[in-house]
């Protein structure tokens, strides 16, 4: 009855097994190895673009990175207000940026709406007294397990390029999203806008990698120093790209992401079933949101169940928590089952 975080879950014996080859002989260091060429030719050709990749160890070191090529230190960065890279990135967009800011946006209907960046591009100010924002993030699926589609993703982009923005997109679900939505990877990235994508592996069956993907190459022009100064140019990067080979080879990645979404669907429905507990958003992709009794998640948790409390500030806007209630976030990985979710009902029957 883990649900606090897919980055609880392990990693794929397949993707476990493409490192074991990886470790036999010996690789050119830096990422000139057979296994990151490997692994760029696969993701351009997911995505039908010839994409410049790079492959880090973390999300928080890929969007900080990223978004430092996107937006000089005097700039800003409109995201949500919950978005990760604001909220659970603590100052490192800021640090690996030079100082660029992060400028938190309103959501409406829990997503990133054009009349929340017309509003933000409205009040920017003056420079060079105030900050411009010059790049736009959005989270894909976002942090309230929500998907952007291809249109709405498109019509941010367009926004945000009229504006002269840059288009970043957190892409630590990207997977969730892409088996949620069933249309092609590109439609949601660069065919709609979207410049550089930080794709995450880790949430979902890798040990630990990320890519950052430029889908304009102009935008990596000096990217290897960033990733050098960051300490992200790993000697043995043949094990970043070895993961990502296993990950993308036969459509591993969405069938992992496709295990997850399933068992969060039906996490959703028996969560619902429960006294006193209502869902608060949509079950689009792996996070499930719920308002429950206070003492139903205590009972839950005395019965080994893990799952976050969650701020009331995500709740969508017609909804309040009532006396003794709390909001509370469960999250899904490729690893979870319907057992599992079995187990978390029988245990709500101890309440």
């Amino acid at each position: 009855m883990i649900f606090g975080s897919d980055n609880m879950a392990g990693a794929s014996p397949a993707v476990l097994q493409a490192i074991v080859q990886a470790n036999a002989g010996e690789q050119p260091s830096y990422g000139a190895d057979v296994w990151c060429e490997q692994a760029e030719q696969q993701i351009s050709q997911v995505f039908q673009a010839p994409a410049r990749v790079f492959f880090v160890s973390t999300g928080t070191v890929a969007n900080s990175l990223a978004l430092s090529a996107l937006t000089p230190p005097w700039g800003g960065v409109l995201c949500q207000r919950d978005a990760h890279v604001l909220a659970d990135e603590s100052s490192a967009p800021e640090f690996f940026s030079g100082g660029a800011r992060l400028l938190g946006l309103d959501p409406v209907n829990g997503k990133v709406a054009p009349e929340s960046i017309s509003r933000a591009l409205a009040s920017a100010g003056h420079p060079p007294h105030n900050v411009v924002p010059r790049a736009l993030s959005i989270t894909q699926a976002n942090e309230l397990g929500l998907v952007y589609t291809p249109e709405e993703v498109h019509e941010l982009a367009s926004l945000a390029h009229r504006h002269g923005l840059k288009v970043h997109m957190d892409g630590a679900r990207f997977a969730n999203a892409l088996a949620s939505l069933g249309c092609h990877p590109a439609d949601i990235t660069w065919r709609a806008g979207v410049d550089v994508l930080c794709l995450g592996a880790s949430k979902n069956g890798a040990l630990m990698a990320e890519a950052i993907v430029f889908f304009d190459p102009s935008l990596a022009q000096d990217f290897a120093y960033r990733l050098k100064r960051a300490g992200q140019m790993a000697a043995k990067a043949r094990f970043f790209g070895a993961q990502f080979c296993a990950w993308l080879h036969d459509d591993h990645w969405l069938a992992l992401a496709r295990q997850a979404n399933d068992v969060a669907g039906q996490l959703g429905v028996a969560l619902q079933a429960l006294p006193g507990t209502r869902l608060v958003w949509p079950v689009q992709a792996n996070e499930v949101f719920a308002v429950m009794p206070a003492r139903l998640a205590q009972v839950l948790r005395s019965q080994g169940a893990v799952f976050y409390d969650w701020p009331e500030h995500a709740l969508p806007a017609h909804e309040a928590l009532q006396h003794e209630e709390k909001l509370v976030r469960f999250v899904t990985s490729f690893a979870s089952t319907c057992e599992q979710v079995d187990d978390l009902v029988a245990a709500a029957r101890c309440s």
